[in-house]
């Protein structure tokens, strides 16, 4: 009786230790952010595949995560790439801590992406190679849908790209 009393007690106190930063995060919150907070995290520009290109502040987005995790993805002007790269790359996502999109696992780092007509979202290195692929939902209420935006939901945001969208957690 004793030994089952202290396999619980660990049960316990190990579900508390890997809870426990979750709980901490979901205290804190999540923020979109606006105005000078945006502007002031935003890269002017983003490098990627050869080229630099210049960051269109106005389709720009980002979240703070708890006090200082932050996901950031905006659109550059792509006019200066080749063909083949401006259709699959349209802007970047940086990511400071490590981030799910659409339940699958993404590092941290700064990528590129690109939403696609039918249905995903695919993020390349900034070398050019794609490292994720995703599947995304449509919301059809969306009332004022922009080319990108994020919006708060439930555990995290939602990247959208017109109707289209992806959910993004921090891990």
């Amino acid at each position: 009786m004793r030994n089952n009393h202290q396999r619980l007690l660990s049960c316990v106190v190990l579900a508390a230790w890997f809870i426990a930063p979750a709980l901490v995060l979901a205290q804190e919150g999540v923020v979109v952010l606006t105005g000078a907070q945006l502007a002031r995290v935003v890269p002017p520009g983003f490098y990627y595949s050869g080229q630099s290109a210049p960051t269109q502040l106005r389709n720009a987005a980002a979240a703070r995560f708890g006090k200082a995790r932050h996901v950031i993805a905006g659109l550059v002007d792509t006019s200066g790439y080749s063909a083949d790269v401006r259709a699959s790359y349209e802007g970047f996502l940086i990511a400071d801590a490590p981030i799910t999109i659409q339940g699958s696992d993404l590092s941290t780092g700064a990528y590129g992406f690109g939403f696609t007509d039918d249905g995903k979202l695919n993020v390349f290195d900034v070398g050019g190679r794609n490292v994720l692929t995703v599947t995304t939902d449509r919301d059809a209420r969306l009332r004022r849908p922009r080319p990108l935006m994020m919006q708060q939901s439930t555990n995290g945001v939602r990247l959208y790209s017109g109707r289209s969208f992806v959910s993004i957690a921090v891990k």
